[in-house]
Parts: C-alpha cells; structure tokens; sequence
C-alpha cells in the first residue's frame, strides 16, 4: 500500500552529531516531523524512520509486531553510527520505548536519550484480555490525536489492531526488564494531561534507569501528542539545548548552518 501523504519518513544528512527519532503505535513519521526539521535545520544529522506497518492501512500493520518495529529503528541507528560520531535517540510514547532500548542495549553508542510522554505499559484489565480476544475481534477504537490543540491533528490509525497492542504488550514488558541498563543522559518531557499514557509510566521509568543525569520537565499545556501541542516549541528548545549541553559541537555546527 502506498504511505498517506504526510506520513513519509524523514531524513537529513548534517553534522557529526545525530538524532534518531522513534514515532508511536499507530502513528506515523507526520507527529515528529516538526521536530525534525527543527533540528536539521541547526545542523544536526537527522533520522526519522517510518516504522512497518504504519502510515498506510490498519491491516498493514496487523501483520507486524514489535520485533519489526524495532528492527527498523536498530537499523537506523546503526547507519547513523556510521557517519555521525555522537548519536542520540529519541522517541514519542511507544517510541520513547524504542529509545530506551536502543539505548540499554547500544551503550556508549548512544549519547543520550530523550523521551516524551513515553509508554512502559499496556494499561487496564482489556489488556489481561488481549492473548485471547485477539483472535476473536480484529481491533478496538484508535488512540491516535490526543491532543490539546483546537487545530491539531496527528496522522494515526482509527482502529488499533489487537494483535499488534498483544505484541506490543509483551514488548513493554521487555523493556522494563532492560531499564536498569539505561545509563545515558536522559531528558523527559510529560504532559500531566495524558489521556493515552498515565503518569505511572514515566514514573515507573525514572525509578528503573540508572542515568544519573536525568532532567524532567512538564509540559502543562498538551495532551498526549505534545510533539504537535501547544508545548512543541518547548520540546525542540529543550531537546537542543540537551543534546547541546552533551555534544557541544551542535552549537558550532548549527552556526556554520545558519541555524
């Protein structure tokens, strides 16, 4: 199927210092493409993958499950890596997930992370139900544009398919076990207002990585989707200065840029 107009991935060859951008379950490249842009445009080699099965039909998607989804952005790391001598990931709800397992699995390769609104677990007695409901009913209803932002609107699914959200689940699970390996630099941005993804999971995060450089910052003003809310400038302001702060190069780079 081809990919909805919007939800294209995205990539920019800059400087030595790279970003790789994780989107979430059933979204596309579209929710963090502004970011993207945002820091290609001071200098940075970007990534942004579109993961298998999304940005085209549900069904495309029903056939995947979380090794392919990460796969992918293994994958884009690793490429990144190759050309780029510091690397950071980072990643929206599921893709805050992704993040962090590049990052507990990669070491060193990975400078430091950041997440926003990031999901460690699938929530709700429906989700004890999904090994068997799977194979009953085909999806539930959409978890796409949550957003506080009256003209804001995330390219997304409608319709979850439930074996993705059982593959899902167990990929949540893993993660969790591989947190305490999480030693880089981490910054993480949540939205109090989160009708997606509680609260609990970025706590659950902080309590179980072993970064001991952590920054956490509230985003009062978005929902779940905060990287097309009303705190995105806030996001890449903060994301850069992050990176920045680690890798300083980025500001040399972002002036030979024009950033």
């Amino acid at each position: 199927m081809p990919v909805l107009p919007g939800a294209e991935p995205f990539r920019h060859e800059g400087g030595e210092v790279g970003v790789l951008l994780c989107h979430g379950f059933t979204g596309s490249p579209q929710s963090l493409r502004s970011w993207a842009e945002y820091l290609a445009e001071r200098g940075l080699t970007v990534s942004l993958p579109l993961l298998p099965g999304h940005g085209s039909r549900w069904e495309d998607m029903a056939i995947t499950g979380w090794q392919d989804w990460y796969a992918e952005v293994d994958r884009e790391l690793r490429a990144l890596r190759e050309r780029c001598a510091h690397v950071f990931v980072a990643g929206l709800s599921m893709g805050g997930a992704l993040a962090l397992r590049l990052a507990a699995r990669h070491g060193d390769a990975v400078a430091g992370v950041v997440v926003v609104n990031p999901a460690n677990k699938v929530h709700g007695l429906s989700a004890y139900a999904l090994p068997v409901a799977r194979h009953l009913v085909r999806t539930t209803k959409g978890i796409a544009s949550d957003i506080a932002k009256a003209d804001g609107a995330e390219l997304g699914y409608d319709r979850v398919p439930l074996h993705c959200a059982h593959s899902l689940r167990a990929f949540f699970r893993l993660v969790d076990g591989e947190l305490p390996q999480v030693t880089q630099p981490l910054l993480l941005l949540r939205s109090p207002q989160d009708h997606v993804v509680p609260p609990a999971d970025s706590a659950r995060i902080l309590s179980r990585v072993s970064s001991v450089d952590v920054t956490e910052v509230l985003l009062e003003h978005s929902y779940h989707v905060a990287t097309l809310d009303n705190d995105a400038d806030r996001i890449f302001g903060e994301s850069f200065g992050f990176i920045g702060r680690i890798a300083p190069s980025v500001g040399k780079e972002g002036t030979a840029a024009g950033g």
